[in-house]
């Protein structure tokens, strides 16, 4: 895989780009005020940003500095002074997210440019890395795989990536596990099943009613509550044969090494899934302890392994993110996101804005991987930066 970096950009002169509208929430039409509550719940919201001619579903939240800064660029010329000392460390970066958004554009040889037109602007000649193991050579082609498909709608091509790498339902999998009872038989926690006792000593199975569509459990042992808002997820993904044969031991380390709760799917399509078990824990360090451990315990397991995760161990066996906190979450309609899916979203409406642009010589994926890079997520093995949302993170992976 290959990334590019990005040049120092805030010498340059910019305008607002006439191609798109600043308008206040207060002032949209009603139904797209109820489509886009969730946006009155951000710190420092002023309104939405609309690509002219565009969807709803391509606007952009607005903060009250990219819209000062909007509405001062409307007369082109180089930033002002406290736009440096407003975004500070993180300036060049800031503008560079907003050129590609399409909200600004830069000057260049070739006049005024945004989005996809002014990635060369933007970024240096691109440069090769080393990619992150199988987990990240799974994500890149599901980008491929994203790219290449006639779909023009975020949600849907979002949802194409969160679930690439899919076990085919076969017909031997449709006759092993045809029921929720056969699943439970499959994951051996049936009355008297070979898993039973290591859940019923360790674990309280959640209502089925609030499980929305897992096998779940709560850890019984007592812990303190977190004040994290960030959720660490452990994503412990064998192939679906071997289940039976690790459930046991992945339900006891999970217990021992702190694990909040734990889910597991429920069907046969949820077994089927690369992401077929989470835990979940209030902190990166127990996380990191019970991948170890799972990972001695569980030496040889055939894995499946989930894109968009960062790998730990095993070819792809064990791999974690960290749920954005609520105020990170995007738009009403897209539900409160998981970290793959504030992955796969970003990248969707990445992918869309680059293939509708005109031809560039950069390829949609690349495009949608470095503008996820100014997000602080490191594209070749999926690991946040530390304090990307405040807290601790991939620095210790």
């Amino acid at each position: 895989m290959q990334s590019a970096s990005l040049k120092n950009i805030l010498d340059a002169r910019f305008r607002a780009n006439p191609q798109c509208e600043l308008v206040l929430f207060d002032r949209l039409p009603p139904e797209q005020q109820e489509y886009l509550k969730e946006l009155r719940n951000e710190r420092d919201f002023y309104g939405v940003f609309c690509p002219r001619g565009g969807s709803i579903q391509t606007v952009k939240s607005a903060p009250r500095d990219a819209a000062l800064l909007y509405l001062t660029m409307r007369e082109p010329g180089y930033l002002p002074e406290y736009v440096r000392i407003m975004f500070g460390a993180g300036c060049n970066q800031a503008i560079a997210q907003l050129v590609l958004d399409g909200i600004l554009e830069i000057e260049t040889g070739d006049g005024y440019l945004a989005g996809l037109a002014a990635y060369r602007a933007i970024h240096d000649e691109v440069e090769a890395t080393t990619a992150g193991g199988r987990v990240a050579q799974l994500s890149f082609d599901a980008i491929r795989y994203a790219q290449n498909l006639d779909l023009n709608d975020i949600l849907q091509l979002s949802s194409r990536m969160y679930f690439y790498n899919r076990i085919p339902a076969s017909s031997y999998w449709r006759r092993t596990l045809p029921t929720r009872e056969a699943v439970v038989a499959h994951l051996g926690i049936q009355q008297g099943g070979e898993n039973q006792s290591a859940i019923e000593r360790n674990w309280s199975r959640a209502d089925a009613a609030a499980a929305n569509g897992w096998l779940q459990w709560t850890s019984r042992r007592r812990t303190e509550p977190g004040s994290s808002s960030v959720g660490y997820k452990l994503y412990i993904s064998p192939a679906c044969e071997a289940l039976s044969s690790v459930f046991g031991s992945v339900a006891e380390v999970l217990a021992r090494c702190g694990a909040v709760h734990f889910k597991c799917g429920q069907d046969l399509y949820g077994l089927l899934r690369p992401d077929k078990i989470v835990a979940y824990f209030r902190g990166f360090e127990p996380l990191r302890n019970a991948a170890d451990e799972l990972a001695r315990r569980l030496d040889g397991c055939l894995s499946h392994g989930v894109p968009f995760t960062a790998e730990l161990s095993g070819g792809g066996l064990l791999s974690w993110g960290a749920d954005p906190p609520r105020e990170e979450q995007s738009f009403g309609w897209q539900s409160r996101e998981s970290w793959r899916l504030w992955i796969t979203n970003r990248l969707a409406t990445a992918l869309l804005a680059a293939k509708a642009s005109p031809q560039s010589g950069v390829e949609p994926w690349r495009f949608a991987l470095d503008r996820l890079r100014l997000e602080d997520i490191d594209t070749g093995t999926w690991i946040p930066a530390t304090g990307i949302w405040g807290r601790e993170a991939a620095s210790k992976a």
